[in-house]
Parts: C-alpha cells; sequence; structure tokens
C-alpha cells in the first residue's frame, strides 16, 4: 500500500537569488534555485517566477433552516476573454490583511459582499491554489447565516466593487455546480464539503 512520506525539508531548496520582477495590482518575483531530486542529487539552476500572494478566505454561506445559500456574482478580469463567464457563481472570498485574523476577515467580506451576518462559522479546509505558479493559500469556512433579507448589491466603492448577492435554494445550487455552470475550485470544494456534511449541520443546529 502507497505510504506517503515526507521525504523533503526546506533544507533541499537551495535559492541562488530571488528579486521582485514586478510590482502592481499583482507582485512577481523571479527566482533562482536549485531543488533536490528524487535520486538525491541537486538538480541544475532553474529561473521560476512566482505570483506573490496574501493568504486568502472563502465563505460558503448556509442557512440550515430554509436550506438556502448565498452566492456572489462579480466581473473577474482574468475571463475576460470569455465574456459569457466573466461573471461568475462564487462564495464570499477575500484577502487576509496584515495582523487579520482568517475568521474575522470571512465576517468582514461577508458583511462587505454579501450584506449577511454569519451565525457560526466552521473551518473546512485549508489548500494551496495553484502551487505550481503561486504561494497562494486558501482558507476555506462554512458560514451559517439566515437568508430572509439576503439579496442585493454590495461592495466597496473605494475598491471598485460591484457585487451581487444572489440567495438559491440548496438543490438549485446542486444542480449550478453538476451542470458545470459553477466552475471555480473555491466554490465547488465549499458545495462538495456541504454535501458531505449537511445532514449534520442540519441535526447539530447553531
Amino acid at each position: 500500500m502507497f505510504k506517503p512520506e515526507h521525504r523533503f525539508t526546506r533544507s533541499d531548496v537551495v535559492t541562488l537569488s530571488r528579486k521582485s520582477a514586478y510590482s502592481g495590482f499583482l507582485k512577481v518575483d523571479r527566482v533562482r534555485l536549485q531543488h533536490r531530486m528524487f535520486n538525491g542529487d541537486l538538480s541544475p539552476p532553474i529561473l521560476r517566477e512566482i505570483l506573490v500572494r496574501d493568504r486568502a478566505v472563502g465563505v460558503l454561506l448556509f442557512d440550515p433552516k430554509r436550506e438556502e445559500i448565498v452566492l456572489v456574482r462579480q466581473f473577474r478580469v482574468g475571463l475576460m476573454d470569455d465574456l459569457e463567464e466573466a461573471w461568475i457563481l462564487e462564495i464570499v472570498a477575500g484577502m487576509v490583511g496584515e495582523n487579520e485574523q482568517f475568521s474575522d476577515v470571512a465576517i468582514r467580506e461577508t458583511e462587505e459582499e454579501s450584506g449577511c451576518k454569519i451565525l457560526e462559522l466552521i473551518e473546512i479546509c485549508e489548500y494551496y491554489n495553484s502551487p505550481g505558479i503561486t504561494n497562494e493559500k486558501v482558507i476555506l469556512y462554512c458560514g451559517l447565516i439566515d437568508t430572509t433579507d439576503a439579496g442585493g448589491i454590495h461592495g466597496l466603492k473605494e475598491e471598485h466593487e460591484d457585487i451581487e448577492s444572489i440567495v438559491l435554494p440548496y438543490r438549485d445550487a446542486l444542480q449550478c455546480l453538476s451542470s458545470g455552470k459553477i466552475n471555480n475550485p473555491m466554490t465547488i470544494i465549499a458545495l462538495q464539503w456541504l454535501m458531505l456534511n449537511k445532514s449534520d449541520i442540519k441535526e447539530n443546529g447553531i
């Protein structure tokens, strides 16, 4: 049976140089390095670019009593070449600022992007978004809410946010997932987690 082993440590990566290649809305570092290979040797020097990102928090908003989910929709520049997909359904998300707690970011971003207040916060998981190009790490939560007055347009004007908050029945959200209408990893992971854990959430209450 395969058993994963922690073969490598930080000492198995040798940083020969690391410099800022670009600093704007995004930050990119250019790194020249060597790393230990599976045969025990060091690799030849390799040149790579890293998209440097702060930690990110995502929150799936769920009302266990009404069995409704709140998703948000806003323009995403990475999808501007596919205009049919440029406004995608996502969970609430935001970047972690200096000295901020992950849970505080989850609460703040939920209020800013959806107008909802979290009644209870449940941690789902942590994962690296795209480790081949970026150091970004995502912390996912499920936020239990009351969707009675949810919906509308939200966001901070000073951050050029124009965010639509949408209330969906749980079954409709799963249909969007299975049909491919929901096609971003943060939202897919969160909804699949809810599929596995919804019964426990409803049974245990808030």
